[in-house]
C-alpha cells in the first residue's frame, strides 16, 4: 500500500520508547510527522534525528507530534534515544507492518547488491489527513523542510 495526500493516518498501534504503544490515529496533537529510517545508530540516521531533535520546541509549538520509525528492537531504539538525547518517541516496526503500509520498503542497491530495506521517507498528517511526503530524503537540511512546512499549516 502506497499512501497518497488526502489518505487518513493508518490506524495502526506499534511498540515506542519510553515502554509505551503508540497509535498513530489517537494522538492528541493537530500535526503528525512520521520519518522513517533505515538503521539506529548510522552517521545518517543519527544526524536526521539530531536535526528533529533541534527543531523540536519549535514542532511542539506547531502543535507537531515528531515520530521516527525502523525496524530496529525497542532496546536498540531506547538506546539511541538516550544516547542522542532525541526528545520525541523512536517506534519499532520489526514486522514492517507500519513501514508496507507507508510503502517504505524498497529496493534498494548498495555496494552492487541489492535488498529490500526502508527508503528514508517522511509524512505528515494534518488533522488526521496525509498532507505532505518526503520520499527518498536526503538528510542535510530535511528536518528544517519539514519544519517551514508544519508552520506553515
Amino acid at each position: 500500500m502506497n499512501l497518497e495526500l488526502g489518505d487518513a493516518l493508518p490506524a495502526l498501534e506499534r511498540p515506542a520508547t519510553g515502554d509505551q504503544t503508540i497509535a498513530l490515529n489517537k494522538l492528541p496533537q493537530r500535526i503528525v510527522v512520521v520519518y522513517f529510517y533505515p538503521k539506529d545508530s548510522t552517521p545518517g540516521c543519527t544526524t536526521e534525528g539530531r536535526d528533529f531533535a533541534a527543531a523540536h520546541e519549535q514542532f511542539v509549538a506547531a502543535d507537531a507530534c515528531v515520530l521516527g520509525v525502523s525496524k530496529d528492537s525497542i532496546r536498540r531504539h531506547e538506546n539511541f534515544k538516550a544516547k542522542q538525547e532525541f526528545p520525541f518517541e523512536l517506534l519499532s516496526d520489526e514486522d514492517e507492518n507500519l513501514c508496507q503500509a507507508f510503502g517504505v520498503i524498497q529496493e534498494k542497491k548498495l555496494y552492487g547488491k541489492t535488498y529490500m530495506g526502508i527508503v528514508r521517507s517522511t509524512f505528515v498528517f494534518v488533522d488526521g489527513k496525509l498532507a505532505k511526503i518526503w520520499p527518498k530524503v536526503k538528510v542535510k537540511g530535511h528536518a528544517e523542510e519539514v519544519l517551514a512546512f508544519v508552520q506553515s499549516v
